[in-house]
């Protein structure tokens, strides 16, 4: 497909898991099938899948969450990926982040996995890490719990009130690094808030 693009939003499978701060990749990707209306289908690769469009006439857009642990979702990526024929370079990664702040979206491409298992597991089934991503921040725990706990905690009361907010914005972030490129999308996203 020549203008198509992957877009994977990374976490846990079942309701145990769904509203927790590893989800927020899932989350951004509920927003991103709702504005069009969407609803997620089986896929044979061990995900649920929407096929729809950035815009009328505008890229292909393939959004996929893995039914697979996210620590595990590297070969459910690689799958789909080879399934629909897209290169790496055009496999959007949303995942959430330890080290930005609750509230903050942030994109690169490639660099390191930042100890983020489920990234790391991706690049190593596509044999690179030269993929887009756009990474959720949700900030490190308070006081000394650990950042595994963390992670698999339900969002806070605070952060709750402020969630339909960052996942909108991260839902911004992928519909323009899709539409305008990564340079765009950094300006945009990376800017102080007014």
């Amino acid at each position: 497909m020549a203008d198509a693009w992957l877009v994977v939003g990374l976490g846990n499978p079942g309701p145990r898991y769904e509203l927790t701060r590893h989800n927020a990749g899932q989350l951004v990707l509920d927003e991103l099938a709702e504005r069009r209306s969407e609803t997620f289908r089986t896929h044979k690769a061990n995900a649920r899948v929407v096929e729809t469009w950035l815009r009328p006439g505008g890229p292909k857009l393939i959004l996929a969450k893995p039914n697979s642990f996210m620590n595990v979702s590297g070969g459910v990526v690689a799958g789909l990926a080879k399934f629909y024929g897209i290169p790496a370079e055009r496999v959007v990664v949303v995942h959430d982040e330890l080290d930005i702040p609750f509230d903050t979206i942030k994109l690169k491409v490639g660099g390191g996995h930042g100890g983020h298992n489920g990234v790391r597991d991706i690049a190593k089934a596509l044999d690179t890490a030269q993929f887009p991503r756009v990474r959720v921040g949700i900030g490190r725990p308070p006081g000394r719990q650990d950042a595994a706990d963390w992670v698999l905690d339900p969002f806070g009361p605070a952060e709750r009130k402020n969630l339909p907010i960052l996942l909108s914005d991260a839902a911004d972030a992928v519909e323009q690094l899709v539409g305008e490129g990564l340079v765009a999308a950094q300006q945009k996203h990376h800017a102080p808030r007014a």
